[in-house]
Parts: structure tokens; sequence; C-alpha cells
């Protein structure tokens, strides 16, 4: 099989919406997809449902070929579920795995909430990433409830019809954090490397990358090392098929 690359834009809001609008024109420049991941809920200030001109941009690029995913409801951790797994995720999220420790009431709550704003915007999706990554069992299991077809982790993305899954490590800036060198490093010779044996390459960009000019630069020579290698962008609704 040949290689395959997936390129998601997070946190993609009313409140990112110059960040998310480079970096889909990052992507536009060299000619590939992106899978927008949305914030419906109120996070920085506004919510998708107080803009809709944003939601205009977000169909256009749909019909332009992006794939339009569910990024949570407001992308917060909240003060329940388990201790454990809330410990875990505030190390590893930095305070966004907001779908961590939920149980399945708190978590169809949200959901409700997601899947109204995002129908009434005209931007009803069946694909999921939960913010940091991370999702409780609960959670999973109440995504299969309501419809939704796959998602994704850290290690790669999941078809909840059938359980298929597809590994791939996502790779990711960590923007004025510990390991920010580290990561920008890895990134571009795993995107290659991983391209290069025929695997599933997957590059996660951020509003904050933008903020430091030296991420960018890092992120688009990692895709076009990707490419040149010979992997094929696509989305990840197209990989699960």
């Amino acid at each position: 099989m040949s290689a395959r690359l997936v390129v998601s834009v997070h946190d993609v809001a009313p409140a990112t919406a110059a960040e998310t609008a480079r970096w889909c024109a990052d992507a536009d420049a060299l000619a590939i997809p992106v899978s927008l991941l949305v914030i419906p809920g109120p996070w920085r200030g506004t919510g998708l449902a107080d803009d809709p001109d944003y939601g205009t941009f977000l169909r256009e690029r749909r019909a332009h070929g992006d794939e339009i995913m569910l990024h949570g409801w407001e992308h917060r951790a909240p003060r329940e579920g388990a201790l454990p797994r809330r410990v875990v995720a505030a190390a590893v999220a930095r305070g966004a795995a907001e779908f961590a420790a939920l149980d399945t009431a708190a978590t169809a709550d949200r959901l409700r909430r997601a899947i109204a704003v995002m129908d009434e915007s005209g931007l009803t999706t069946t694909g999921f990433t939960p913010p940091g990554w991370l999702a409780s069992p609960a959670a999973e299991r109440e995504l299969c409830r309501a419809g939704f077809t796959h998602t994704t982790d850290h290690f790669g993305v999941r078809d909840l019809r059938s359980g298929r899954r597809i590994r791939g490590f996502a790779l990711s800036q960590r923007p004025a954090g510990r390991g920010e060198s580290a990561a920008a490093g890895l990134m571009r010779v795993m995107a290659r490397r991983t391209a290069r044996r025929g695997g599933f390459v997957r590059i996660a960009l951020h509003p904050d990358d933008l903020h430091r000019p030296r991420l960018r630069d890092t992120a688009l020579r990692a895709i076009e090392s990707a490419l040149s290698a010979g992997a094929r962008a696509t989305t990840y609704a197209e990989v699960i098929g």
C-alpha cells in the first residue's frame, strides 16, 4: 500500500478564524485537502452559532474538498470524571482534554449540544477527534450511539462501525512548551521516514503554531517531505472509506 498523509487543522473556531484561514491557504498552495477540527461551543469568547459567516467559510472549505470533524464542545477539561484520568489528561493535554474522563451522561450532553450547533450551521459530520486526542471508554461508546463513524487518538484513526484501526502517530508541535525544539525536529524526520516505508503520516496543525514562525516553516517542510517521498494526501474520512 502506498503511503497516505492526513493534515489536520485543530481548534477551528471563530476565535481562530485568521489562523485557520492561513493554514488553509498553505494547504491550497500545496494542493492538499485538510481535516478541519471544529469547536462549535463557546471557546475563547465566541461560539460557532454566534458567527454565521464563519459557518459559510467552513461549508466552502468542505465543498473545496476538506473534511469537517467535530472537536468536542468547548475544548476545556471539566472538573468531573475519574480523578486518575483527569490527572493524566492534565499532564498530556494542558487543560484541553474535554472528553478524557467523562461518563456516559456527561458525554451525551456535550455531544447533543455540539451536534445541534453543527447541524444548524450546515456542518453535519460523522467524524470526531477529541481534544487532546483523549476520550474515556464511556465517551467512545457514546460516539457510536450518536452515529459517528470514525475517531482519532494519538496513535491512529478508528472506524467506529467495524472497530478497524489504522495506525499512524500524530506528529504535532508544542509551541512555547517543554520540548518545542525536539517536537519540531521530530516532525520532519518522522514524516519523511514514515512516507518512505509506505506508512500513514499524520501532521496536526494548531493555531498557536503560527505565533512561532519557525514552527510553521517546520510543519510545511514536513508536509513537503512526506509528499516528495510518495505520500498521497487525503482526509480521515477517506482513510476509513
